[in-house]
Protein backbone atom coordinates (compact mmCIF):
# COMPACT_ATOMS: atom_id res chain seq x y z
CA UNK A 1 0.00 0.00 0.00
CA UNK A 2 1.27 3.45 -0.83
CA UNK A 3 0.32 6.80 0.74
CA UNK A 4 -2.31 7.60 -1.89
CA UNK A 5 -4.05 4.28 -1.31
CA UNK A 6 -3.84 4.89 2.42
CA UNK A 7 -5.86 8.10 2.15
CA UNK A 8 -8.46 6.30 0.03
CA UNK A 9 -9.14 3.88 2.90
CA UNK A 10 -9.29 6.36 5.79
CA UNK A 11 -13.06 6.62 6.04
CA UNK A 12 -13.63 2.88 5.86
CA UNK A 13 -10.84 2.24 8.36
CA UNK A 14 -12.26 4.63 10.94
CA UNK A 15 -15.76 3.24 10.41
CA UNK A 16 -14.44 -0.29 10.99
CA UNK A 17 -15.53 -1.32 7.50
CA UNK A 18 -12.23 -2.59 6.07
CA UNK A 19 -11.91 -6.33 5.55
CA UNK A 20 -9.41 -7.84 8.00
CA UNK A 21 -6.67 -8.33 5.40
CA UNK A 22 -6.93 -4.73 4.13
CA UNK A 23 -6.95 -3.46 7.70
CA UNK A 24 -3.70 -5.30 8.47
CA UNK A 25 -2.08 -3.88 5.33
CA UNK A 26 -3.38 -0.40 6.17
CA UNK A 27 -2.08 -0.58 9.76
CA UNK A 28 1.23 -1.95 8.51
CA UNK A 29 1.62 1.08 6.27
CA UNK A 30 0.81 3.40 9.19
CA UNK A 31 3.55 1.77 11.28
CA UNK A 32 6.10 2.56 8.57
CA UNK A 33 4.83 5.96 7.47
CA UNK A 34 4.71 8.74 10.10
CA UNK A 35 3.18 11.27 7.65
CA UNK A 36 0.20 8.96 7.01
CA UNK A 37 -0.22 8.35 10.74
CA UNK A 38 -0.26 12.12 11.30
CA UNK A 39 -2.77 12.49 8.47
CA UNK A 40 -4.99 9.83 10.10
CA UNK A 41 -4.93 11.63 13.45
CA UNK A 42 -5.74 14.95 11.77
CA UNK A 43 -8.61 13.29 9.90
CA UNK A 44 -9.97 11.89 13.20
CA UNK A 45 -9.82 15.32 14.82
CA UNK A 46 -11.50 16.94 11.81
CA UNK A 47 -14.40 14.47 12.01
CA UNK A 48 -14.77 15.11 15.75
CA UNK A 49 -14.80 18.88 15.25
CA UNK A 50 -17.32 18.52 12.45
CA UNK A 51 -19.67 16.72 14.82
CA UNK A 52 -19.30 19.50 17.38
CA UNK A 53 -20.39 22.12 14.86
CA UNK A 54 -23.83 20.56 14.57
CA UNK A 55 -24.41 20.25 18.31
CA UNK A 56 -26.36 22.69 20.40
CA UNK A 57 -24.14 24.63 22.82
CA UNK A 58 -24.22 23.36 26.42
CA UNK A 59 -24.90 26.87 27.71
CA UNK A 60 -27.17 29.40 26.03
CA UNK A 61 -25.37 32.04 24.00
CA UNK A 62 -25.27 35.48 25.56
CA UNK A 63 -28.03 37.67 24.14
CA UNK A 64 -25.51 40.40 23.27
CA UNK A 65 -23.55 37.93 21.12
CA UNK A 66 -26.69 36.77 19.30
CA UNK A 67 -27.67 40.40 18.60
CA UNK A 68 -24.17 41.24 17.34
CA UNK A 69 -24.18 38.27 14.98
CA UNK A 70 -27.62 39.11 13.62
CA UNK A 71 -26.64 42.76 13.20
CA UNK A 72 -23.49 41.78 11.31
CA UNK A 73 -25.47 39.51 8.98
CA UNK A 74 -27.98 42.17 8.07
CA UNK A 75 -25.45 44.98 7.71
Amino acid sequence: MNCRECTDFLHDYLAGDLPEKQQRVFEGHLELCPPCLTYLETYRKTLALGKLVGEEPADPLPEALVKAILAARSG
